[in-house]
Order: C-alpha cells, then sequence, then structure tokens
C-alpha cells in the first residue's frame, strides 16, 4: 500500500523532524510512506475574512494540484467522523482488501481545508473537537497510522 500525508507547511522545529523521520521508518515496514509538503500561503496583517478564503483557495488548489486521480483521500477535518483506532485500521485494512493501492491523508493549514478538498475526500476524519498544531496533527496521524499497521499485522503495541 501506498500512504502518502499531504499537508500544508513544513516542520520548523528538530523534535517534530525528528518525530516524524521515527515514524516515517516505523511505517517504512508496512506501506511505502511519503510525505508531501506544499508551500504555507502567508495572510497578510489584519486579515479579513475575504483573505483568510483567498489563503484557504490557494492552499486548497496546491493540495488538489498534488493529489493523484486514483487515491483515496482521507481529509483531516474537525467536523469529520471521529472513530477509534481499531476501526480507523479496520477502514484501512478493507482498502487493502478490496484492492486500493493509493491513500492520501491530507492536513490542511491554520485555516483549515477549502470547500473543494473536502469535496474530493473520500472520508473526513477527526481526531477531536479540540484543534491541534498542524506540525503537531502530522505526528499524531503517523503514530496512529503506525498503530493501525500493527493492529492489522496483529502485532503488540501498548494502549
Amino acid at each position: 500500500m501506498n500512504v502518502e500525508i499531504i499537508c500544508i507547511g513544513k516542520l520548523k522545529e528538530k523534535y517534530w523532524r525528528d518525530a516524524s523521520a521515527e515514524y516515517a521508518k516505523r511505517l517504512g515496514r508496512f506501506c511505502r510512506f511519503k510525505i508531501t509538503e506544499l508551500k504555507e500561503s502567508r495572510l497578510p496583517e489584519n486579515a479579513s475574512a475575504a483573505d483568510e478564503e483567498t489563503v484557504k483557495h490557494k492552499e486548497g488548489e496546491e493540495i488538489l494540484k498534488a493529489l493523484k486521480k486514483q487515491q483515496y483521500v482521507v481529509a483531516l477535518d474537525i467536523r469529520g467522523t471521529e472513530i477509534d483506532s481499531e476501526k480507523l485500521a479496520a477502514r484501512l485494512d478493507r482498502l487493502m482488501t478490496s484492492g486500493t493501492s493509493d491513500v492520501a491523508f491530507i492536513i490542511g493549514g491554520s485555516l483549515g481545508l477549502s470547500q473543494d478538498v473536502i469535496s474530493r475526500a473520500d472520508f473526513r476524519l477527526s481526531f477531536s473537537p479540540m484543534t491541534f498544531p498542524h506540525q503537531m496533527m502530522r505526528i499524531i496521524l503517523q503514530e496512529q497510522l503506525y498503530r493501525c499497521f500493527k493492529i492489522i499485522h496483529n502485532e503488540a503495541y501498548h494502549k
């Protein structure tokens, strides 16, 4: 299975980059894993609602360009469906056994995802009704993907 995280922005701090690299290495046992970092659009000072929509639209266009036609798209969206690790693992397992070999997880920028990206998603996943920094969310997602593959392969992982 090919698993890609498409995200807005880069990991700035070394500790986030180190954590991401560690989970990427662990995930390499189970799938072809890739992270695609897209440029973050800057908001002008004292941005209006229209400025914010423009930024979300620009970032959304870049995300949509990065997607492949055949990818199953999971958008991380606070208004999405909350599921536990076992259900996420079961969803990934069903995708693999049904012949879906490309999955993309989308993490938007600080303003979230454009409606166009939400519309393209095959599934909207919420980790919590709380908001997390997108750098932290990338690590949380990588950890959960690793946990999912451990569950799928009936391997022990701490609870």
